[in-house]
């Protein structure tokens, strides 16, 4: 019933539309994306870390094709496990898709949790400063050698180096994430600046789009008791057979794939470092944290639109009629 504005002379703004639905893990992203998708003709593209990935199905709760419902998807089942994945990689493959989405003369609808993927592509985040050129640095270099010496206390040794020289960024990044920490290091010690006042002058940047960010919310308790069940659900379609088939393939827990939540954890189990119970446990505990995590990060984003679901677990037909109105104020969609 909507009809999409692209031409100038239709639009209150000359930039190019966006819509953004992000929120926690587990909150209900993808039922009320393909409903969007379907209301303003949109494609959806995808800001998850792990969707990205073949053979990753069940542990990263990939919708499937029956759930897209004919809607067109971007950047899931676009890499393989072995490949790396990062917001650089996701800037390109994004704006990219969203260019092929405008030249349809539709909307892109950015949906997933992975915020900052989502501030990446939403403010065009530069990130030439600190981007490899083609050789390893000697800086990276002595903190890689430094972080297989210390072994499993590599996350507090590097994190603790962070924090002396860039604590607004060891704050922000959590120190299992190696490969952030000692990006941040690095990017200390090769211009002396922070790389916490870089991001928050980047941060700063107008954004290039016409847009509109929606940050899906609920009670933490009914969160929490869907995350635990999505868990649950994971282990009745299959997890730990899926992450079994993985470890066939050669995945290892060093990749970027397998540290998403739900691998890392049953590779746990399958390699006797814990038992199922252990593992279930604390995947659903650190599922909880991150979810928890990502709140925090969309509370300090800037022009965010905080939409908080009530009612039966899966209803978003307030929240669709929300968002249609304001696209049609902002200009976005005529009805």
């Amino acid at each position: 019933p909507y009809t999409t504005l692209f031409r100038s002379e239709c639009m209150f703004s000359e930039k190019k539309p966006l819509i953004i639905l992000t929120g926690p893990t587990a909150v209900g992203k993808t039922s009320l994306s393909i409903e969007l998708a379907k209301a303003v003709n949109g494609e959806i593209i995808s800001a998850d870390s792990m969707q990205v990935y073949r053979h990753m199905d069940i542990g990263s709760a990939k919708i499937t094709p029956e759930e897209m419902e004919n809607i067109p998807h971007h950047l899931i089942d676009v890499l393989d496990p072995d490949e790396d994945f990062n917001v650089v990689t996701f800037q390109k493959l994004a704006k990219k898709a969203a260019g092929d989405i405008w030249m349809r003369e539709k909307i892109p609808i950015i949906a997933g949790g992975t915020g900052f993927y989502i501030q990446a592509l939403l403010y065009d985040i530069d990130f030439t400063e600190n981007e490899d050129d083609g050789e390893k640095n000697p800086f990276r270099q002595e903190l890689e050698e430094l972080a297989a010496r210390s072994g499993s206390q590599a996350p507090e040794v590097l994190h603790n180096i962070l924090k002396e020289s860039d604590p607004e960024a060891a704050a922000q990044i959590h120190p299992n994430n190696i490969k952030r920490v000692i990006r941040a290091i690095e990017y200390f010690r090769q211009t002396g600046e922070k790389i916490s006042h870089h991001n928050e002058a980047m941060h700063q940047k107008e954004s290039p789009y016409h847009f509109l960010y929606y940050v899906l919310n609920t009670d933490r308790t009914r969160l929490y008791d869907r995350i635990d069940r999505r868990v649950d659900l994971m282990l009745e379609q299959g997890l730990i057979d899926e992450v079994q088939r993985l470890k066939e393939m050669g995945c290892h827990r060093g990749q970027t794939s397998m540290q998403g939540l739900g691998y890392k954890e049953i590779l746990d189990y399958l390699e006797g470092r814990c038992s199922l119970e252990e593992a279930v446990y604390i995947l659903k505990r650190d599922t909880r944290h991150f979810a928890k995590r990502q709140l925090t990060w969309f509370r300090r984003e800037r022009q965010v639109r905080w939409i908080e679901l009530s009612g039966a677990p899966d209803d978003t037909s307030n929240a669709l009629k929300q968002i249609l109105k304001d696209c049609m104020d902002e200009g976005i969609v005529l009805q």
